[in-house]
């Protein structure tokens, strides 16, 4: 069985306020797009995990598409187990999901190919305990999520966007990021302005609207990260903000020709540069 494990993008990240429990509640919009891994999974006697090719992540149990695979044979009792292959496009540690999408790929995956027929809220149950984002690549789509991410309301959208988008610095640590947040509360930007540019199509209100919380403290963290933007910005991209807790970066692109000359240009330039399009 092979399941395309999509990255995501976070069009609005809001951060409202820490918890007791010491997360922070957020308000995102998230959605879908074309860039993925691919996940291989194979009845086997006992769980394992490997890369289709050599790639900078954990391949024992320390890889979360393996945690998922073993959290999904306690909770159901399931006498065997599976051989999972990954084969990574994603980059790591760039805020774009790729560790929790094929976490997703792996309990939905398996959900079908060991009968469970577990329904998505209990999947989603299981993946949160592994990661903020699991329930969301769980589900898929355009939303809006709070919480911590495993709130789901999903909006409607017939919109379709290119993208450019660019790792241009090492992964940042997400504890590391909220440690030094701060939240201020002169901030500006609308995510019910976002979403309503989305689906209109309006770049301007996007540019006005959309927003990182986190994005000034990944750039006091690494200067890459702006430097990046600016780049998007030059290669014409009309819109240009960080996704997740960084470090990767995108641009919003008018049409496919735009987008495909900017990348052009920009991966030669940055060795993370990928060129995608919004799942819709």
């Amino acid at each position: 069985m092979q399941i395309d494990a999509h990255a995501k993008i976070n069009w609005h990240l809001s951060v409202l306020y820490k918890r007791e429990d010491g997360y922070h509640e957020l308000d995102m919009l998230m959605q879908q797009i074309k860039l993925s891994d691919s996940v291989y999974l194979q009845k086997s006697d006992d769980i394992s995990l490997s890369l289709a090719r050599s790639y900078s992540i954990p391949s024992s149990d320390k890889n979360i598409a393996y945690k998922a695979a073993m959290a999904l044979k306690e909770y159901s009792g399931y006498s065997k187990g599976a051989k999972i292959t990954l084969e990574k496009r994603i980059p790591v540690g760039a805020g774009l999901a790729g560790g929790s999408s094929n976490a997703a790929a792996v309990l939905h995956g398996l959900n079908k190919l060991w009968g469970l027929n577990l329904s998505y809220d209990t999947l989603a149950e299981i993946g949160l305990k592994l990661g903020a984002d699991v329930p969301y690549c769980l589900h898929g789509g355009f939303v809006r999520a709070g919480g911590i991410g495993e709130k789901i309301s999903p909006i409607p959208i017939d919109v379709q966007y290119w993208l450019v988008i660019i790792k241009p610095a090492k992964g940042l640590s997400t504890k590391n990021v909220f440690s030094n947040f701060v939240i201020k509360e002169d901030r500006i930007g609308s995510i019910e302005n976002t979403a309503i540019a989305l689906k209109n199509r309006d770049f301007a209100l996007l540019s006005q609207s959309a927003k990182n919380d986190l994005q000034e403290v990944c750039e006091n963290m690494n200067a890459d990260i702006n430097s990046a933007i600016v780049a998007l910005k030059n290669a014409g991209a009309r819109h240009a903000i960080m996704t997740g807790a960084g470090s990767a970066v995108y641009g919003v692109f008018r049409n496919y020709k735009d987008a495909e000359r900017a990348y052009k240009n920009l991966q030669k330039v940055y060795r993370f540069c990928y060129l995608s399009y919004t799942l819709v």
